[in-house]
């Protein structure tokens, strides 16, 4: 009811305002004011003003209405009239009515209660207060009730670049407002609106100086995190598992129980098989058994097995499709996901020694030919992490004003805005280029590579041209899907664009196999060697090492295990099977400096202190591996 009334105006008030505006009319006609004219009234039901007298009178039967007030109107309203009524007021006492910014329909109860225009209006006037100073301290009673429901401060305007507080009244409205309970104990900051500021921007220039330029600490980040972790108290010998007993012969001494962890590898491999045969039931056993002993927290081999898992549910479920477009789409911030890859540098160097090898044969070449333009063209440039070392040598360079264009291309991303990851990555290059004063232009191209045309990079005569890809040429089809494979099709093209040097960094691996159980067999090898050097080399509880892993490592299984078709985007082959496809295409390989070999397997050694690593040469192939196993290769190429 009380709603209701904030909202509609108040028909006692107008009806008062109404009659001392016709009062006032006829005195200055010089006509004498007629007396009460009877309009149409309501039941004494719709007048009571309290529960317990409209109970009362709906109990008593009188609820009929006449349009006539003289039969029951002035006994009844003399008798009944509320106790606020019952006061007279003084003779000089005028009551103003409020105006009301809106109006609306009213009911027909509401409407009844405007009846009362006559009678009841001249005694509701002539004894509504005695004296005006019984009005007045009720008035003033009333504005300390109401000033129990406003704010305690009336800070509505806030400065926020000056932090200077702005005062202005309250203005009153139409509208409600409804005060929480709980509003006067939050804190102050609740309710200031101040403009949105992104610390994505303010976060990556300290963080682009600190990771991409210098270079993760020189301290072994293992160790750092080792001291800070705590230690796991040590198994007592004595204790067992409850519900087990220990049994011990004559003289000898009793052992620590032994907790049995079955071959998790083993029940992966098995699982596989019982899926790919559609023994859903054997697999879901499998599964559960693989499900107690795997954790996203646990160690390496408990990892690997919970991503694996994932990937098997999905696939048996018929979903791994759907699942790895979920992981995909999401957005995850340059801040976050360079956090992720200083991470990332400071304990594996295979993406740092790869954007080494590149960036210091670049710079090589161009010391030589010192050309105005240097235009990079960039497969895959994702973040753009790459470039940040490369534009600090070109601003550091003496005597050169040389300008960088960079050309960066990648896959559309689901949504309305497809090139927007792109295009974020460009506008971050440029700032960091203003910030270097180094010339810089920028063209986003986000579609599949192998629809590119050559007039898409908008090539420019005398400007030196070097195409690159960081490990990103996997992710392009092959001839198991399309006649003409996507592969050779982006060789062609960059064949025809001529470059100076073309520096491909491939993920040499061999789970591209066209069936199921022996693709599953192969990248169970290659993610057990990338989770035991994590494992080796990043404490449990590091949290960027959860986010790297999963939106690495068990993207990339999802895809591998759970997709099929064109879905399945994960395709790396060996480099011997790269370099068929690259002499076929119509490039000459250039060799590997061994002075540059060895530069890059001293600084493996200088910085990381794992002797797990692996650099070593084959021909002209620079390879990188953990205990043995082959990881990833570059080398360098120009068309014939």
């Amino acid at each position: 009811m009380e709603e209701d009334m904030d909202d509609k105006p108040c028909m006692f008030h107008d009806a008062l305002s109404l009659q001392a505006a016709e009062r006032s009319l006829y005195e200055a006609l010089g006509e004498k004011y007629p007396d009460s004219t009877p309009l149409a009234t309501t039941s004494p039901v719709q007048l009571a003003h309290s529960p317990d007298e409209l109970s009362d009178i709906t109990s008593s039967g009188h609820t009929s209405r006449t349009n006539s007030s003289s039969d029951w109107s002035s006994d009844w309203l003399e008798n009944n009239r509320p106790s606020w009524m019952q006061t007279p007021t003084s003779n000089n006492f005028v009551f103003q009515s409020s105006p009301s910014t809106r109006s609306s329909p009213k009911p027909v109860g509401e409407r009844s209660n405007a009846a009362f225009r006559s009678s009841f209006s001249d005694d509701l006037v002539s004894n509504m207060f005695k004296d005006s100073s019984n009005w007045a301290l009720q008035f003033k009673r009333g504005v300390e009730e109401a000033s129990k429901f406003l704010p305690k401060t009336t800070q509505l305007v806030i400065d926020v670049e000056e932090n200077h507080h702005h005062y202005v009244p309250y203005r009153i409205t139409g509208k409600k407002c409804h005060w929480r309970e709980d509003e006067e104990h939050l804190p102050e900051e609740r309710s200031k609106k101040q403009s949105a500021v992104y610390a994505d921007e303010t976060e990556l220039s300290d963080l682009f100086d600190k990771i991409l330029l210098f270079g993760p600490p020189k301290e072994n980040p293992k160790c750092i995190l080792q001291e800070s972790s705590p230690k796991e108290p040590p198994p007592k010998a004595s204790s067992s598992p409850k519900g087990e007993t220990t049994t011990y012969s004559r003289g000898q001494k009793p052992t620590a129980y032994v907790k049995e962890i079955p071959d998790l590898r083993t029940l992966l491999l098995s699982c596989a098989q019982a899926v790919s045969v559609n023994d859903l039931r054997r697999a879901e056993g499998l599964l559960r058994l693989v499900r107690q002993h795997s954790s996203s927290f646990g160690d390496g081999t408990e990892r690997l097995a919970h991503y694996f898992a994932n990937s098997l549910e999905a696939r048996m479920a018929g979903t791994g499709t759907q699942v790895y477009t979920a992981l995909s789409s999401k957005k995850t911030s340059a801040a976050d996901m360079l956090k992720a890859y200083q991470t990332y540098v400071s304990v594996c160097p295979f993406k740092k020694i790869g954007i080494v090898f590149a960036n210091h044969s670049i710079q090589q070449l161009v010391k030589k030919t010192m050309p105005d333009t240097i235009h990079i063209i960039d497969f895959g440039i994702s973040y753009g992490f790459q470039w940040h070392s490369l534009i600090h040598r070109i601003a550091w360079r003496r005597g050169s004003s040389c300008k960088l264009r960079i050309t960066g291309i990648d896959l559309p991303q689901r949504g309305f805005r497809p090139a927007s990851g792109v295009i974020q990555t460009g506008n971050r290059l440029a700032k960091y280029c203003e910030k270097l004063n180094v010339p810089f232009e920028y063209n986003a191209i986000a579609q599949k590579w192998e629809t590119i045309k050559l007039e898409d990079l908008k090539l420019r005569e005398g400007e030196f041209v070097a195409v690159n890809s960081l490990f990103r040429f996997r992710n392009l089809l092959d001839e198991t899907v399309a006649v003409d494979s996507p592969r050779d099709v982006v060789l062609r093209l960059i064949q025809k664009i001529k470059p100076n040097i073309f520096i491909p960094s491939i993920l040499s691996g061999s789970y591209n196999a066209p069936f199921f159980v022996t693709r599953f067999r192969e990248v169970l090898y290659h993610f057990s060697s990338l989770f035991d050097m994590c494992d080796t080399t990043l404490t449990r509880e590091d949290p960027m090492r959860v986010v790297f892993e999963k939106e690495f490592y068990g993207r990339e299984i999802m895809n591998v295990v759970a997709c099929e078709g064109t879905a399945r985007v994960e395709r790396p082959e060996s480099y011997k099977q790269w370099q068929s496809r690259m002499v076929r295409a119509g490039f000459r390989q250039l060799p590997v400096e061994k002075e540059l070999v060895q530069k890059l397997r001293l600084m493996v050694d200088r910085e990381y202190k794992s002797k797990d690593f692996d650099v070593d040469q084959d021909g002209n192939w620079f390879l990188q591996g953990w205990k043995g196993r082959l990881v990833y290769a570059s080398s360098f190429w120009v068309s014939v």
